[in-house]
């Protein structure tokens, strides 16, 4: 009989509570500012991120999960009698931990050899950040105690990491431009004319795909792109930073629109708010041209 665990990083952004309950595994990231180190998520909550933050102009600096607590964490799994770990990782393009966690696979193959063939790993690329790949994974987890095979639940994740996409507005670009990590934002040159970008994170990448001319218009802006690109009857839900209040918005005009309530709201997690600010708003969505 299969046992699976699933396991990811903490830029998943779900909360210690939500983790708990689903008892799945997750590896931290680390993150430096302020002179304080500390553990996202374990160490510091989302809130208190926030915080901190907005008591220093620096950037928070972070680091990928090396491979060897990839791997100590694969031989834990392992020895606690399951036969499948299913590890979804932050954007490969964005972090070296997806390539850490498959080097971290071959290296435990070959350091445990007895695990071979008792043991399956899947490493899968989210393409993304926050609850892109934490939303699947609680539905995976429901696949899981349902009883489903873990093919399935790997195909469920593969389908969802290639056809979503979350559709952001941030309050500023200061700390995407000083991080580097979002080209779309790094590109778009259009604050001094009080232009906000739409970037669509996606596919491994960021595009800035609509320009928004006035902060009145970022939510009827950001929810026309979310209803021209959003697969009909699917769920949505509302990603924000520190503040609710424009998310709220964003949901008011797509209920108006579409009768339909958010599927969850979640907060965006230390790492994010280090390359995008701890200020936007989002929609993460099924996008019907994929």
């Amino acid at each position: 009989m299969s046992k699976i665990m699933i396991l990811t990083d903490s830029c998943c952004d779900l909360s210690r509570e939500m983790i708990e309950e689903l008892g799945i595994t997750v590896l931290p990231f680390e993150l430096s500012v302020g002179g304080q180190t500390f553990k996202e998520i374990f160490d510091k909550s989302t809130q208190e991120v926030y915080e901190l933050m907005s008591t220093t102009d620096e950037i928070p600096k972070h680091s990928q999960i090396p491979p060897l607590v990839f791997e100590e964490t694969y031989k834990n799994i392992y020895e606690k009698g399951y036969t499948d770990i299913i590890c979804v990782s932050i954007n490969s393009q964005g972090s070296g931990t997806f390539n850490n966690a498959n080097m971290a696979k071959n290296t435990f193959f070959e350091n445990n050899p007895d695990a071979v063939g008792k043991i399956n790993i899947f490493n899968l690329d989210s393409k993304c950040y926050t609850v892109f790949y934490g939303y699947p994974i609680i539905q995976a987890v429901k696949k899981i105690r349902r009883g489903a095979e873990v093919e399935e639940i790997v195909a469920y994740l593969e389908d969802w990491f290639n056809v979503c996409g979350i559709y952001v507005v941030p309050y500023t670009l200061k700390y995407a431009r000083k991080s580097g990590r979002i080209s779309a934002a790094a590109a778009f040159a259009g604050e001094l004319l009080g232009l906000k970008p739409v970037i669509l994170f996606a596919d491994g990448t960021t595009e800035t795909v609509e320009k928004i001319r006035g902060e009145k218009n970022i939510v009827s802006k950001l929810v026309d792109c979310v209803e021209k690109n959003m697969t009909p009857q699917t769920p949505y839900i509302l990603i924000h930073g520190r503040d609710t209040a424009l998310a709220k918005e964003v949901e008011k005009e797509i209920i108006r629109r579409t009768g339909r309530k958010a599927e969850m709201y979640n907060p965006i997690g230390a790492v994010v708010s280090a390359n995008i600010g701890p200020d936007l708003v989002g929609v993460l969505v099924r996008r019907k041209n994929k």
